[in-house]
């Protein structure tokens, strides 16, 4: 086994190192090809398959070529569940757990005060990708009725995929968020749910003048399309959700939820409150970065 991860680490050291390259040799050798982890870890001799040579043998050469480990695995962990990912769908980030647990503690409350009444809380997740944030929702808060949209097809077949492997029962639409509200006349499109107690969504929002500042792995490999938003019009994604909102969609009283770029939490946060909607408020993340950004329709 020793000699195993060294061959790994070596073939391996010209992309990672320190911390991650190690993490990367032991996602290998437990996820990838199964090993028990107490040989693992103390370094006992085992014999690999020539199944798990020859995917081993594949998975060294999509890392030296840059793909990210989770898509080589195919999986990713998020809220306590593993979730298929691949090409299709963005990597499900630790920040976007607690834009979760926002709508969660806040669809709680919602939950509580609607216990003798005979409808269901609805929520609405708007560009679900590998639908982490509907399941961990559904999965947390099993009288609600989740609904996950995404614009790609593609995406919502890795969702539906996640949704089954993760026993959620989720309804799926696909649609585009800049074209679910016309904009001169306010009226709804799409098969969306009505009088729902939350939007939440982590839109497209890296500027493509940031690109240059992001990991290879990042840029070249996860799908753009979830990724970026226009540089002379950062806030494109977020005008659609909150005029989405203002329509019958969003119930009174009803709460938007939102991942951002932390470099335009003040105008996003302003756009809120322009916009109508109240106790709006700016949260951080674990690392101290305004992150995300709520508001309640009146």
């Amino acid at each position: 086994m020793k000699d195993l991860r060294e061959q790994i680490r070596a073939a391996l050291g010209g992309r990672y190192a320190g911390d991650e390259l190690r993490t990367v040799v032991n996602a290998l050798c437990l996820e990838g090809l199964g090993l028990n982890p107490t040989s693992v870890y103390l370094g006992e001799s085992v014999s690999l398959s020539e199944t798990q040579r020859g995917w081993l043998r594949e998975a060294v050469e999509r890392l030296q070529a840059g793909e990210p480990l989770q898509y080589v695995l195919g999986t990713a962990p998020f809220a306590g569940f593993e979730l298929m990912v691949d090409g299709r769908v963005l990597i499900p980030r630790p920040e976007t757990a607690e834009l979760v647990a926002l709508a969660q503690a806040l669809m709680e409350v919602a939950i509580q005060r609607t216990k003798n009444d005979a409808q269901r809380v609805r929520i609405l997740d708007v560009g679900t990708g590998s639908g982490c944030i509907a399941i961990a929702l559904k999965k947390a808060l099993s009288e609600a009725e989740v609904t996950a949209c995404d614009i790609s097809e593609e995406a919502l077949e890795v969702a539906r995929l996640n949704a089954e492997r993760c026993d959620a029962e989720l309804r799926f639409v696909q649609a585009n968020v800049l074209e679910l509200v016309n904009e001169s006349t306010g009226q709804r499109v799409g098969e969306l749910p009505m009088g729902c107690a939350c939007i939440v969504s982590n839109p497209p929002y890296v500027r493509r003048c940031e690109k240059a500042m992001m990991e290879q792995r990042v840029t070249e490999w996860e799908p753009a399309l979830a990724l970026f938003a226009p540089d002379d019009d950062p806030l494109v994604f977020y005008r659609a959700l909150t005029r989405l909102g203002q329509t019958q969609v969003l119930a009174e009283g009803g709460w938007l939820v939102v991942e951002i770029n932390s470099d335009f939490a003040f105008e996003t946060s302003a756009l809120f409150t322009l916009r109508g909607y109240q106790d709006v408020c700016v949260k951080e993340d674990f690392f101290g970065r305004k992150r995300f950004v709520m508001g309640r329709k009146v």
